[in-house]
């Protein structure tokens, strides 16, 4: 039968509990809302009476962080700001005999608790397995703490908490599961290797509310509990404390591809950290080396070896605990970790908590800068293109300054059309065959430079526009049409066409502009040899000069196909597009030095 007394202890936790989430909860700012509950009275009976009376009273009793108790030496309290000795003689091993009886068992990973309370007791042992040195560290439950990110919480995302050790990074872990479990009525499991976050014992601390506690046997199978919690447990939220080692990451992204929302923390202070570490780099959705085209890694301006993101991140948002009071949010931290791969530090979203105990949200503009990840040299690996401020941006209109053959008013019709394009009116002028020129085109994904490039050397009608309303065609990269369906619909709303492009070249715009103003461009009349040979060496302009003969008077007049000479890769890419323009198919045949070009008849 149980006495009296022994139902008041029992009883006790639960009452400061009750008393502490109700302070807790009142109209008080942040940190005036804090309740604080340690039980510290627990952890100094079990130090040696000299060292604990000089503690019991201690005027920063509130403030300490840990007491170090090391063979030889004199015992030490470490608080917020500064450490103290307790006393003056040395410890001795009957001192650390005296602390070790009554604590708990130490598991696997030299760690061990007082029943029913936070406090963790961590020994050091010499080559023989005697505890040499004790560190132990003072638990507290703070009702209160995530005030700062309750809104993320809330949303079911799943969250990783990173930070060094000490900043608070378990204590708002704790506090995260009894709001998901008493606040929000979730189904919370949580994962407790170390039985830091609920306290040593079978019946958890009353800290985490209705969050129910599996205790892991052995350190190494932590991943192994984590999927049997899933398995066996149906939870809604899955609350884990140091994940550590890539079987635990990988059963992290198991939990989370079936639905869970995991709340956890990880080693490492930033989440840039987690990039340089190829153990847990999949939390944020793992990194490869790709080997880009030669076009995509012109456009990017980097190398064609780059790091891209692998998968999506098993976290969807990262709180950075810089200190108990600053921590730094990435709400999407996909998006960060692609920044930080192409060689830039994002924008982040800082949360501060000032004197007042009010919270005050603020953003960070992110910059350029120079990574050395993967191979150790500092470059811009993929770097993000900066946003456009020219002509789209400013909704400007740039009209062809030079006119079309046969229409020799076609440069007073342009300037019409610039001085009008505010107002979005067109003016048009019958063409050689009676067409409506000039032709307003709204480009999407199309290099500018090569746009003007065009225009001006083959003189085509035509105008560019930043307003789809006002556009008679759409001319847009592939890769960009694919993976646009808003451009796509907006087309087909306004019954606008649109003419695909297949890569930023040169040829290739001039294929698409001169098939959208139903212009020949297999005649000899309709190139403009510049475009190709623009910079280009006198090889490079005799190899262009073989294969336009080539076409013009073998393959095309008498159907038959021919081999060129051979020629180096970036000559043969030239004389390929050649043969694109003419609409005629080629390919690469032979081994290098000797591979070559063969064109077909159409």
């Amino acid at each position: 039968m149980v006495s009296q007394n022994q139902r008041q202890l029992d009883q006790q936790p639960d009452q400061v509990l009750d008393q502490s989430v109700k302070e807790a909860e009142t109209e008080k700012p942040l940190f005036q809302r804090m309740q604080v509950t340690d039980d510290l009275d627990t952890l100094l009976a079990t130090l040696p009476p000299e060292i604990s009376s000089t503690l019991t009273n201690h005027p920063q009793r509130g403030e300490l962080i840990e007491v170090v108790i090391d063979l030889g030496r004199k015992p030490e309290a470490r608080f917020a700001n500064n450490w103290e000795y307790l006393r003056e003689e040395p410890v001795t091993r009957e001192d650390i005999q005296f602390c070790s009886d009554r604590v708990g068992m130490f598991s696997g990973d030299n760690r061990a608790g007082i029943e029913r309370t936070l406090h963790r007791i961590s020994a050091m042992r010499n080559r023989g397995g005697e505890i040499v040195g004790l560190t132990c560290r003072i638990g507290r439950a703070v009702y209160g703490t995530i005030g700062m990110i309750r809104d993320l919480v809330e949303t079911g995302r799943s969250i990783l908490m990173l930070g060094r050790p000490g900043v608070g990074k378990t204590t708002a872990l704790r506090e995260i599961a009894r709001v998901l479990a008493d606040d929000l009525n979730k189904r919370v499991v949580i994962i407790d290797t170390s039985n830091e976050i609920a306290g040593d014992g079978d019946i958890p601390h009353p800290s985490i509310g209705r969050a129910r506690r599996m205790q892991v046997s052995r350190p190494e199978l932590q991943h192994q509990v984590m999927i049997e919690a899933v398995e066996n447990h149906m939870p809604e939220v899955i609350v884990i404390d140091e994940i550590g080692t890539e079987l635990e990451a990988l059963a992290a992204r198991t939990i989370a591809e079936r639905g869970v929302q995991l709340v956890g923390t990880a080693h490492g202070n930033r989440l840039d950290n987690l990039i340089k570490n190829p153990t847990l780099s999949d939390l944020i959705g793992g990194i490869q080396a790709v080997t880009l085209g030669d076009e995509e890694a012109r456009r990017r301006g980097s190398q064609k070896t780059v790091l891209e993101r692998k998968a999506l991140p098993t976290f969807d948002i990262a709180v950075e605990m810089l200190e108990r009071r600053r921590w730094v949010v990435h709400q999407e931290v996909s998006e960060t970790i692609d920044q930080f791969l192409r060689g830039h530090d994002p924008a982040t979203e800082v949360r501060l908590a000032n004197e007042q105990g009010e919270v005050e949200i603020y953003t960070e503009a992110g910059s350029s800068k120079s990574t050395p990840y993967g191979n150790g040299k500092t470059h811009l690996q993929n770097p993000v293109l900066p946003r456009p401020t020219g002509w789209r941006a400013s909704g400007q209109m740039t009209p062809v300054e030079s006119s079309p053959p046969h229409n020799p008013e076609f440069e007073q019709l342009l300037d019409q059309s610039w001085q009008q394009a505010d107002q979005s009116k067109k003016v048009r002028t019958p063409g050689p065959n009676g067409e409506d020129w000039p032709v307003y085109v709204y480009p999407y994904g199309i290099s500018r430079n090569l746009l003007d490039q065009v225009l001006e050397l083959l003189k085509l009608p035509v105008v560019l526009t930043k307003d789809i309303e006002s556009a008679d065609a759409v001319i847009a990269l592939r890769s960009q049409v694919k993976n646009h369906s808003k451009l796509r619909q907006m087309a087909k709303n306004k019954e606008v066409p649109i003419h695909v492009v297949k890569s930023n070249t040169l040829p290739q715009i001039t294929r698409t502009l001169q098939r959208l103003l139903d212009l020949d461009p297999t005649t000899a009349e309709g190139i403009d040899f510049r475009m190709f040979t623009e910079g280009s060496s006198q090889d490079e302009m005799e190899a262009l000069e073989e294969a336009r003969l080539a076409v013009e008077q073998i393959v095309i007049p008498k159907g038959q196909p021919v081999e060129l000479l051979p020629r180096p890769a970036n000559v043969r890419k030239m004389q390929h597009e050649l043969a694109e323009h003419y609409r005629l198919q080629s390919n690469s045949f032979g081994e290098e030095p000797n591979r070559r070009l063969r064109i077909y008849p159409a």
